[in-house]
């Protein structure tokens, strides 16, 4: 008998929404653990999800008001960046975007504080170290 989903979540997860952690936690691996949820604003991206296995992405660009789940494993993951529009002499965090090279492809993220882009930054550049 399966249990419920909720201990597949680590302990100290965080996350924005329920909802986006609901929508998350619906396509786990076996064995794949939450790390955290952040909602995402401007245009195109709706929320970015980190597992112990991969980063995921809920992209809103698409036409006709469709959208995309989109999974990238670390390590197809080359880089993951601070995008800031500040000069070097202000703080490394002091916005809140970040940028997730893969391949050719470059996805941006802006997130509602800086606090959460560092935290998306360390966890991926973790994995793909």
């Amino acid at each position: 008998m399966a249990g419920p989903s909720y201990p597949r979540i680590m302990a100290n997860v965080t996350y924005d929404r329920r909802e986006q952690l609901k929508q998350i936690e619906s396509g786990l691996l076996d064995g794949e653990k939450v790390i955290a949820v952040y909602d995402a604003i401007g245009a195109g991206t709706g929320f970015i999800g980190l597992t112990d296995r991969r980063v995921i992405i809920q992209d809103k660009s698409f036409i006709g008001k469709k959208f995309a789940i989109t999974s990238i494993p670390y390590s197809k993951i080359t880089s993951v960046s601070v995008v800031s529009n500040k000069s070097w002499g202000g703080s490394f965090f002091s916005t809140g975007a970040i940028a997730i090279n893969v391949g050719t492809h470059t996805y941006e993220v802006e997130f509602r504080g800086d606090q959460k882009s560092h935290h998306v930054h360390n966890v991926i550049l973790h994995y793909i170290s």
